[in-house]
């Protein structure tokens, strides 16, 4: 291995180091791949292709970008963990002189509530709207719908029924300052949305002025975000979950979970509306099929 090796190359030699010195077992092995395959691209986004070009600076703008796309806290500090050894073992190799992960500090973790949820939590909540009421449909379909496309609270509510496009499987978001963009749509969300505008969303329009609403409360109009807030405190109550959920608890749940799964960020941060913010301006517009590709393989209800 020479100093101009590329990280690929630096990094196949790093993974055999971990398998056949270290002993580190298939399944962390492909947790510190996940890590560091992410770091690279981040990297080479930025126009670092040399480890002795990288700066601490890069390193805390990665770590904050994880932040603010709502990975669990522990994953953050694992993926700081798994760049810092990866310069270490640079260092060592004498690949590079300069390790710029030394200083820099571990996150802390937060108090007694996690930020995100399993998958198997989320399972529950989804578990719990009963389906052969109209309103359990409604509410199910809303769960699914916040949960497959990581959208806000605002967002959800505000999405108009002729912006989903089904034989696509992609919706189409106004987020924040009235930008647009695409997000994929699971097919269990896809299945529930059918039934909701099927069998119930006509009763309701019927009943108040809709305007073109896609989830509409029990009077036929717009939900409000305490409406929606009371209906998801229900149901974490009524799934025997004893930790603190949010709305954005949803959007942070599905961000983490496509990163665990190995989604590289630029995906992530497309499907999330994150694309204007000035850590992300570096990077370019994702296609439509690359986003449905990574939300399939990726999601864990795709």
């Amino acid at each position: 291995m020479t100093k101009n090796s590329t990280f690929t190359e630096i990094l196949e030699q790093y993974y055999d180091s971990l398998l056949f010195d270290k002993g580190l077992s298939r399944l962390s092995l492909e947790s510190y791949g996940n890590d560091l395959r992410r770091y690279i691209d981040f990297l080479e986004g930025k126009g670092i292709v040399s480890p002795d070009a990288v700066k601490a600076s890069h390193i805390r703008e990665l770590i904050i970008l994880l932040n603010d796309l709502g990975l669990n806290i522990s994953s953050v500090i694992r993926n700081l963990s798994s760049i810092r050894n990866f310069h270490k073992y640079m260092v060592n190799e004498d690949i590079c002189q300069n390790n710029p992960a030394l200083h820099i500090e571990t996150p802390k973790k937060p108090g007694k509530y996690p930020a995100v949820l399993s998958v198997e939590e989320v399972e529950k909540i989804f578990a719990v709207p009963d389906l052969s009421v109209p309103l359990g449909i409604r509410d199910r379909a809303m769960l699914e719908m916040l949960y497959a496309c990581g959208l806000r609270i605002s967002e959800l509510l505000s999405i108009e029924y002729n912006s989903v496009i089904f034989p696509e499987g992609i919706v189409r978001v106004i987020g924040k300052r009235n930008k647009e963009r695409i997000v994929p749509i699971g097919s269990s969300a896809l299945e529930n949305l059918k039934k909701y505008l099927g069998d119930v969303r006509p009763e309701l329009a019927a009943k108040g002025k809709s305007k073109n609403i896609l989830f509409l409360n029990s009077r036929g109009n717009k939900m409000s975000r305490m409406g929606f807030w009371k209906i998801l405190r229900k149901y974490v109550q009524l799934a025997n979950l004893s930790i603190e959920i949010h709305p954005h608890t949803f959007r942070h749940s599905f961000a983490t979970h496509l990163l665990e799964g190995g989604a590289d960020l630029r995906s992530v941060q497309e499907m999330l509306g994150h694309s204007d913010i000035s850590t992300t301006q570096l990077y370019t517009h994702i296609d439509r099929e690359h986003l449905k590709q990574i939300y399939r393989q990726f999601h864990p209800r795709g």
